[in-house]
């Protein structure tokens, strides 16, 4: 599995320079809020994913001033065998590279360094619109599954290309017909992966969410798709008249959604701060032991600012359950350095902390 040995970053967010070795097992960073925390676990996460787990655009990563930003991991991947990659980023292009090797296509690197984020922005996947559960599952399907993250690029693509046809006074229907086959032919494959994923994914967050809250709800996930009233093809040419009255594309995979429940209700209305969080927690763990599983070893976990909203009980059943041979190397952020440092000393010695103040790191005896 790949280990995060040492870790380099210029420029990131409030980070000018760093460079930070980590342990193999449990990496603490405490500080205060704002002071950077989230800013390294989410370079570690942009070396996995290449773009930031939070902001869309990557003008928001650059520090106050600066014109490009940078960061670059030194990895164990199968010992004693290191690899190194490098991120750099401008204003106008952003270049990837292994062990000094330029990457053809950047999207070739999706699922080389498979990761898995918890925080507290993940709220938005139990409050927001369907597009930030698409954009969850996709970030896990797409780390697994090559040809589903072909599939869903080529969609995006044509349905750029769909909605802005239906935005001309005048198109030809020829084409239109060709876009539509073509956007049915990928559109089949992805909705069921995604079908096949949210079935795997419940069982497996009902257990953790047990184990976590101890509690006696059960919780559920719905996938709902305009698609399962029959192929794509057939739901198009039925709203063709709807598109071109609206002038965009009202069905298809974009419009997909992933409902989570608890006890046949919405979470979203019905579930307390603590609930939704440690359903949060547990969807997030499902989709570590789906990867694991997929990957035949333990993706890199980050944990930033979990404790928020948990109550000791669970606080204490989470970390029992992350330091568990279950799991591979884990990053954990917290303000409360005191309460981090009594329960993971409890759990292992193996283990690195980081003080953090003002984009700055010091490791910490």
């Amino acid at each position: 599995m790949p280990i995060l040995e040492k870790i380099a970053i210029s420029n990131f967010r409030n980070i000018e320079f760093q460079e930070l070795e980590f342990s193999p097992n449990i990496n603490c960073i405490s500080g205060d809020n704002g002071e950077g925390k989230t800013n390294l676990l989410d370079a570690i996460y942009y070396l996995s994913m290449t773009k930031s787990a939070f902001s869309t655009g990557d003008k928001y990563n650059f520090r106050h001033g600066q014109g490009e930003f940078s960061m670059c991991g030194t990895y164990r991947m199968n010992s004693p065998l290191i690899a190194r990659f490098a991120v750099k980023v401008t204003q106008g292009e952003k270049k990837l590279k292994k062990d000094d090797k330029q990457y053809t296509k950047i999207s070739d690197h999706i699922g080389v360094l498979p990761i898995v984020l918890v925080s507290p922005a993940d709220t938005s996947l139990v409050s927001e619109s369907g597009d930030e559960r698409r954009r969850f599952v996709n970030a896990v399907l797409s780390q697994m599954d090559k040809e589903y993250l072909s599939a869903v690029q080529q969609y995006n693509r044509l349905l750029l290309q769909r909605n802005k046809m239906l935005k001309e006074i005048t198109f030809s229907p020829d084409l239109m017909a060709v876009i539509d086959m073509k956007m049915s032919a990928l559109a089949e494959p992805i909705y069921k992966a995604r079908k096949a994923f949210a079935a795997s994914l419940e069982p497996i967050v009902n257990d953790y969410y047990s184990r976590i809250s101890g509690g006696a709800e059960k919780v559920g996930i719905k996938y709902v798709s305009d698609l399962d009233k029959g192929p794509l093809s057939e739901i198009l040419a039925s709203r063709f008249e709807k598109d071109t009255l609206f002038k965009f594309t009202t069905a298809g995979i974009q419009r997909d959604d992933f409902v989570f429940e608890m006890d046949s209700r919405p979470i979203r209305r019905f579930g307390s701060q603590g609930q939704q969080k440690s359903f949060l927690v547990a969807l997030k763990f499902a989709q570590y032991d789906i990867m694991k599983e997929s990957y035949g070893y333990a993706p890199t976990l980050l944990l930033d600012d979990v404790f928020d909203k948990l109550d000791p009980g669970r606080i204490s059943n989470l970390l029992a359950m992350v330091s568990s041979e279950e799991f591979g190397q884990i990053f954990i952020t917290d303000c409360d350095r005191g309460r981090l440092r009594g329960i993971v000393d409890a759990l292992t010695k193996d283990r690195r902390y980081f003080e953090t103040k003002q984009g700055c790191f010091t490791l910490i005896d």
